[in-house]
């Protein structure tokens, strides 16, 4: 199993941390067996969670330009039409995909173009799932524009738990469809803001394989 760089520390921690815990109890209650077995099976939990939760599976992107490809793993639970208010200020259909701690949360680009709009936002910390948590939440923004003129936003949601949003994107960097663009910690949300004739051929409670499904093609 492939790790992503993301989890380096946060694995380090969870080791090194879980192994402190350990000696401790050993010296203060070196008598008390059943104690250490049971951290000892605690341990392998966490770092079992931890690690699946950092694991960076291959993916098969088939290029398409016609195509958006699901920006993350996780379950469909918003497809409706909405007014995008940070950049378009304008009437976009949105496809939200949830993540919870137990899918993949690499973030990949569900088209290639220019990136032409890129911005963090600090933010609150409701539930990923939470109707506000698209403009209230701790968040980032990123726009791709398509060879044909076409721009798609997508934005990455903090969620409870998910207190790190780390975006590669950039502005004017040339994006490739199904590579790398960000990464969330734990429990989160990515938004999708299609034009309003894009055809979307995913459905509530769909549950997309970034980097693979594809979940709308443009017109």
């Amino acid at each position: 199993m492939t790790l992503h760089k993301e989890g380096k520390a946060t694995i380090l921690i969870s080791l090194f941390g879980t192994l402190a815990i350990y000696l401790i109890i050993r010296f203060l209650l070196p008598d008390t067996d059943w104690l250490h077995i049971l951290w000892l099976a605690f341990s392998l939990f966490i770092m079992v969670t931890v690690l699946q939760f950092f694991r960076k599976p291959t993916r098969h992107t088939i290029l398409n330009s016609n195509h958006i490809i699901a920006p993350a793993d996780g379950k469909v639970v918003v497809i409706e039409e909405v007014v995008e208010t940070e950049y378009f200020k304008g009437p976009r259909r949105q496809v939200s995909i949830f993540m919870s701690p137990i899918n993949v949360h690499i973030n990949f680009f569900p088209l290639s173009g220019v990136v032409s709009y890129c911005k963090y936002h600090a933010g609150k910390y409701l539930v990923a799932w939470h109707p506000k948590s698209s403009t209230e939440n701790e968040r980032s923004t990123v726009v791709v524009k398509h060879e044909n003129g076409t721009e798609i936003l997508f934005r990455q949601i903090a969620g409870a738990m998910a207190r790190r949003i780390v975006t590669y994107a950039e502005e004017g960097q040339v994006a490739t469809q199904g590579s790398e663009f960000g990464f969330i910690k734990f429990g989160s949300r990515v938004d999708i803001f299609l034009p309003l004739d894009a055809k979307i051929l995913c459905k509530l409670d769909d549950k997309p394989v970034g980097g693979e499904t594809v979940i709308a093609e443009l017109a």
